[in-house]
């Protein structure tokens, strides 16, 4: 997810104690939802959903009670349920608190559907608004925990499940959500009917539909996988140019990490909060965004990222949203080190450890930060930025090839599911054979980087650097590269630096014209003077 589309250039750029440390949403850990039907009924009269919902759960494990988060009618806002069902048969249930409280038969099967019959008006979640152009348009926009405005369900991304929306419309717009198209048929009432089916589990906070006057273009297909652009008309031949690279995008992503998840991959312009929003599948881009200047390679790959990092291999607590934030931000790096080559990776890296640099003097904390309560502040320089350069310091310190085979088993091992932190240490050790304790250790959990100064001497054949960590609450150990430039050749030699202070030799054969600390831009430091 992009938070501000003006500010895309720049933003394109202690392990826990136990699995749900410090995430302060009380889980429904007993209850599994496997599948969601979501029957919506939109309508040009005024702002109502008419809402009937199927919720398939796993019963196995509930001991009483299980519930779905449904932010309740208070004022102008919110839902009223009237009704919920067991099968045939009329649920036992309380609505309180905004949640749904069921209390299942547990006779028989050990799974059961539930029917949610509701109706009401969203604050937030489902955007329902006219476009730029003054065309009327509904995007559901859920994350980070938006969906319970409008949809009962398991609002947090350690539950995952399968999805149906089954979307009923005024005939003249044009409907696209989560999943692939199964349905769409001419109800003759004015009316639309529009179905899409997505067989892959997917978190709520990545959850969307998309409602409103569309121009579509198909782009491609890579893998089997349907790439299309869906745009306001009044946008279309600037959003058909603008996403066309979409496809080139994809094909390096599932070359380089494994197989995409989702049954299609369509880019939509939309009425979303975020400069662009990684839903399943679907991703929404803002309004802003689309010019037919072709400058939304970094939105887009940031994005598609997603949906490998976030989407499918998925945070299980908000606190460890740097797997999803910090992954999208690097591979976008990585996306752009391809096409345009390394100076271009150098750049973005350059401008993200600045940005890291000044949030750290305003908010001195760390990537995982356990004090953060609510879900949007997990959205930092820290998850994103300093989270793309931890991924960036790993791939130094195991090598490229390495680094590049731990993130292809990490995927596979996690696609569809959940993950934590610790999860993607113990899988980078396995493939490396490296102990990374200390690594993970003190990019994530400890606060800052380290702020060097540090001078250079020759004699003797000799060049002297002499290094000193000006922070005062922790001592890192990194590698530190120099380029040595001796007339008008550069060779990098490499120092590791473990103590407050420490001096180094390096033999040469003549005196240096200068000394380039971390020229091709390794670590994250800032250098004081």
């Amino acid at each position: 997810m992009i938070k501000n589309y003006y500010t895309l250039v720049a933003v394109v750029c202690l392990l826990v104690n136990s699995l749900y440390a410090q995430d302060t949403y009380k889980r429904n850990a007993s209850a599994d939802v496997e599948h969601y039907i979501f029957n919506l009924t939109l309508n040009d009269k005024n702002n109502e959903i008419l809402g009937e919902s199927l919720v398939r759960v796993n019963l196995e494990n509930v001991k009483d009670t299980f519930s779905l988060d449904l932010i309740a009618k208070s004022g102008k806002y919110g839902m009223e349920v009237t009704d919920v069902s067991e099968g045939a048969n009329k649920a036992n249930y309380k609505y309180i608190n905004n949640k749904i409280l069921i209390i299942p038969s547990l006779q028989g099967t050990e799974t059961r559907t539930y029917k949610i019959q509701y109706h009401g008006i969203a604050e937030k979640g489902m955007v329902i608004d006219t476009t730029k152009y003054g065309q009327r348009s509904f995007f559901g926009d859920n994350w980070p925990n938006l969906a319970r405005h409008w949809l009962p369900s398991v609002d947090h991304p350690y539950d995952k499940a399968t999805v149906e929306f089954r979307v009923t419309a005024p005939a003249h717009y044009d409907v696209v959500a989560t999943g692939k198209k199964v349905e769409e048929s001419n109800l003759g009432n004015g009316f639309k009917l529009t179905s899409y089916s997505e067989p892959a589990p997917v978190a709520m906070k990545v959850m969307t539909i998309g409602v409103t006057k569309f121009a579509t273009v198909f782009l491609g297909e890579v893998d089997d996988i349907e790439v299309s652009a869906w745009v306001y008309p009044e946008n279309r031949l600037e959003g058909f140019s603008d996403f066309d690279e979409a496809t080139k995008i994809l094909h390096y992503f599932i070359e380089e990490i494994g197989p995409y998840s989702y049954a299609k991959l369509a880019n939509m312009q939309a009425k979303t909060a975020w400069g662009g929003l990684e839903n399943a599948g679907t991703i929404a881009y803002n309004e802003r965004s689309i010019t037919g200047k072709n400058k939304i390679q970094g939105l887009m790959a940031h994005e598609i990222a997603h949906q490998w990092f976030g989407n499918s291999a998925t945070e299980n607590s908000w606190n460890h949203v740097w797997l999803s934030e910090g992954f999208a931000t690097y591979f976008t790096i990585l996306y752009q080190e391809n096409v345009l080559g390394n100076e271009k990776r150098k750049e973005e890296l350059i401008q993200d450890r600045n940005q890291v640099i000044a949030y750290y003097k305003k908010n001195p904390s760390p990537v995982i930060d356990n004090t953060i309560k609510d879900p949007k502040k997990v959205l930092n320089k820290n998850t994103y930025q300093k989270g793309g350069w931890v991924l960036n310091m790993l791939r130094h310190k195991l090598g490229n090839d390495i680094f590049w085979k731990g993130i292809q088993v990490y995927y596979k091992t996690y696609k569809d599911s959940n993950v934590m932190t610790a999860d993607f240490r113990k899988v980078m050790e396995d493939v490396s054979g490296e102990d990374l304790k200390d690594f993970f250790e003190q990019w994530l959990f400890v606060k800052g980087y380290p702020e060097i100064k540090w001078n250079w001497k020759y004699k003797n054949g000799k060049v002297i650097i002499s290094l000193e960590q000006m922070q005062k609450h922790h001592v890192f150990n990194f590698p530190l590269e120099f380029g040595v430039l001796i007339g008008d050749k550069i060779k990098l030699e490499t120092v590791q630096m473990n103590a407050k202070k420490a001096t180094f030799e390096i033999e040469t054969n003549a005196k240096p014209v200068d000394l380039v600390i971390d020229p091709e831009v390794w670590l994250l430091f800032e250098e004081k003077k």
